[in-house]
């Protein structure tokens, strides 16, 4: 996938292409119908695939006090981006003076100048220009004008749940992580550097990797059966979000304990991804160490449980283990 940071490094000759625009929080189904059905059209038009996204997001600049934290930080969004096949993004800098930008003048400059766009796919709720105050329907009014066509697609539900970046933070703010995958297609996960912890895993309880700062979304404080990436090597995992209230000085972390763990190099450079697969249970205070190293055994006997039935699902249905 071809990155232009900017419009400047657009070619003069770019084009002709197929476009969708939006932020993609999340890369949910609903984002990948409209990416998947760009990339048909494309080759179907002998046309370039684009997406056009924003760096930061809007609300971020607009109104940064009620910019909700991001279900994928930029570079995993660009990785799922790219996982959809599209041929090119162009990742437009949000600022003010782009935000006074008309309807009108994103479809001519935007869409019709820079791109090239033959056809532009949006979600039935896309909103754009100064104030938000393009729609769907003046999209297709200025696709009339400046040469191209619009596919608007409507809403997509999974079991009732509207597929949306909003619907699935609410759902990770409830920690109904389970219910989270079925709109995103996959599980949520977050990815960041090991931390510091305070010892008391490996002291008290057992080995466990803690995650350094993480400032985006992460799900409501419990815990979870998550599965783990250190650098490129993958482990079957528990993971306790939360305040680790039994110790006394309360203080958050995101600890992971590795359950098919084997000795590992981790440094401060190694990268770790916590995918969240299903919550167990809510953080508590425990009367005592023993009471939690207890609790902690059982949680790690239904986290083996859940892997071993889902091994035989995923063995019977002939999809294997992602």
């Amino acid at each position: 996938m071809q990155i232009f940071r900017n419009l400047a490094q657009i070619p003069a000759d770019f084009g002709p292409a197929v476009v969708t625009a939006g932020n993609f929080d999340g890369v949910h189904l609903a984002h990948q119908a409209v990416l998947k059905a760009v990339v048909e059209r494309a080759s179907a038009l002998r046309a370039r695939s684009v997406v056009v996204t924003f760096e930061p997001h809007p609300v971020r600049i607009l109104r940064p006090d009620a910019a909700p934290p991001l279900l994928t930080p930029l570079p995993q969004k660009l990785r799922l981006l790219d996982q959809q096949g599209p041929d090119a993004l162009l990742l437009l800098p949000f600022t003010r003076d782009l935000s006074l930008t008309t309807p009108q003048d994103f479809a001519r400059n935007i869409l019709a100048g820079k791109l090239h766009a033959r056809e532009v796919h949006e979600g039935y709720n896309f909103r754009f220009g100064h104030r938000a105050e393009g729609n769907v329907e003046r999209l297709r009014e200025f696709g009339r004008e400046f040469g191209f066509e619009v596919k608007v697609y409507p809403e997509m539900r999974v079991r009732g749940d509207v597929v949306s970046s909003s619907r699935v933070r609410e759902l990770l703010r409830a920690g109904n992580v389970a219910r989270a995958q079925r709109l995103l297609g996959r599980p949520f996960s977050i990815t960041a550097p090991p931390g510091r912890g305070r010892g008391y895993g490996h002291k008290y309880t057992v080995p466990t990797i803690n995650l350094a700062h993480y400032a985006e979304l992460i799900p409501l404080d419990g815990v979870y059966i998550t599965c783990t990436r250190v650098d490129g090597e993958r482990f079957e995992s528990v993971t306790n979000v939360g305040t680790r209230p039994t110790f006394g000085a309360e203080s958050f972390a995101v600890e992971t304990h590795l359950l098919n763990f084997h000795p590992i190099d981790v440094t401060a450079d190694s990268e770790v991804e916590i995918a969240f697969l299903y919550r167990l249970r809510g953080e508590i205070k425990f009367p005592s160490i023993e009471a939690l190293r207890e609790q902690i055994a059982r949680d790690v006997k239904r986290a083996r449980r859940y892997f071993r039935l889902t091994a035989r699902q995923h063995a019977e249905d002939g999809t294997g283990l992602s």
